[in-house]
């Protein structure tokens, strides 16, 4: 999940609030536990503006047509976009980092649902030229090299294949931080680390921005062809109470950047 500019506590109940930010690769322990709040996170996502009216809508508009298309949801979490494209005729098999996430997948999806244990930027368990797309959902921007994964996603990707994907948009996370009161470098990769409560819950998560320039650089290293980058409003069924009012009008602000890649 992301955030919307100068607004800390976006609608669907979970607050923000950055601890730090610095070049430094060194996680606190403890660090981007969903198992320790994946129920309420889940809870949240379910009817929130930002994921079930913003970030949702526009991966499966970009994913268009899937009936018949095996795909690897990359980040799959509790399953909501894994169910969208299940439901559109897709064959979908996910894989999450959290246990915990896994498990409501399988109540959402049944207990035949392909989701198995496996994280990005690690050797994936499955053989070359598996899927015919992939989506990778809200998930690079918790890695610091997106090298490895990328590798990985090609590798698995049939060729001429589609990676779909939203990130934190750099823009919007640059501003955040200015506004925080804080000097960031557009042109560094660097990590921040916030302090989300849900549900009333609490848990650190660390994320790494980088500038666009470094995104693409590393879509076309690991062998992409970029053929959109989005910037989408939201989907036009949001509740009007949904909202914020600076926004109502022309239902556009800055939050997440979306691509679409084809194997090469």
């Amino acid at each position: 999940m992301g955030r919307m500019p100068s607004d800390r506590t976006p609608p669907g109940g979970i607050s923000t609030r950055l601890v730090s930010l610095s070049a430094d690769s060194a996680d606190p322990p403890g660090i981007n536990d969903y198992d320790s709040f994946a129920e309420a996170y889940t809870a949240s996502n379910e009817n929130n503006l930002i994921n079930a009216y913003y970030e949702r809508p526009a991966m499966l508009a970009l994913a268009g047509d899937v009936a018949g298309r095996r795909i690897l949801d990359a980040g799959c979490g509790s399953g909501p976009l894994f169910a969208a494209l299940r439901d559109r005729g897709a064959i979908v098999t996910g894989i999450d980092k959290s246990a915990r996430m896994l498990e409501l997948a399988r109540r959402r999806l049944g207990d035949d649902a392909d989701v198995q244990v496996a994280e990005l930027g690690s050797p994936l368990p499955f053989p070359d030229d598996t899927f015919d797309d992939v989506t990778a959902s809200l998930v690079l921007h918790y890695l610091e090299d997106w090298g490895p994964a990328l590798a990985e996603l090609r590798r698995v990707l049939k060729p001429g294949g589609r990676l779909i994907v939203s990130v934190d948009h750099p823009f919007a996370e640059n501003l955040l931080h200015r506004e925080a009161g804080l000097e960031p470098d557009y042109f560094a990769t660097y990590n921040y680390v916030d302090e989300w409560t849900v549900g009333g819950q609490t848990a650190l998560l660390s994320f790494w921005t980088r500038p666009l320039h470094a995104m693409t650089d590393a879509f076309t290293a690991a062998g992409f062809r970029i053929t959109v980058i989005s910037e989408p409003a939201v989907a036009p069924d949001t509740p009007r109470e949904l909202l914020p009012d600076r926004i109502a009008d022309r239902r556009r602000f800055l939050c997440f950047l979306f691509f679409v890649l084809h194997a090469s």
